[in-house]
């Protein structure tokens, strides 16, 4: 973990989620006043920067988004994962490209919470595979909307 605190995001305003992964990475959004959020996509990484990029300032153009809620793979014991280094990278990296404020949350269950949800509602296997990231990003940024409402302050860098 890098030692520079997380960042502060604006008091109003549509924020976006992201449940990082290397094939897949899941989008949510919520109103601008904070109250709901809800399943964005899916979006399929590419290998190419200059693309990445592009699509997430595009995100942020269409969405009107004023920050993002980024999801951090930590252990049950809350632990860095081999994963938390990666997402932090990316969260720089979005970060840079944005020009937009990013904090991050515990990410722990989210996946497995997102697939229980998809499978209660009756989903097909092929479904739930298509849309369990945008709602594991969805319970992320519910997650923190709800620590922000709490007054207790968002989980930043586990070293910080």
């Amino acid at each position: 973990m890098t030692n520079r605190p997380t960042d502060r995001l604006p008091a109003t305003g549509r924020l976006a989620a992201i449940d990082y992964g290397r094939r897949r990475i899941g989008i949510a959004i919520c109103d601008s006043e904070r109250i709901i959020a809800s399943p964005h996509e899916v979006h399929q990484p590419v290998a190419d920067p200059t693309v990445e990029a592009a699509y997430f300032v595009r995100l942020v153009r269409s969405e009107e988004v004023v920050g993002f809620v980024v999801g951090l793979p930590v252990h049950a014991d809350g632990n860095a994962s081999r994963m938390s280094a990666e997402v932090e990278r990316f969260a720089a990296w979005l970060r840079d490209v944005t020009g937009l404020p990013v904090v991050f949350q515990d990410e722990r269950y989210s996946s497995v919470e997102a697939t229980g949800m998809l499978a209660r509602a009756g989903m097909t296997r092929g479904r739930r595979k298509s849309r369990t990231d945008a709602v594991a990003a969805q319970i992320i940024l519910t997650s923190w909307l709800e620590s922000a409402r709490d007054g207790r302050l968002p989980p930043g860098a586990l070293d910080a």
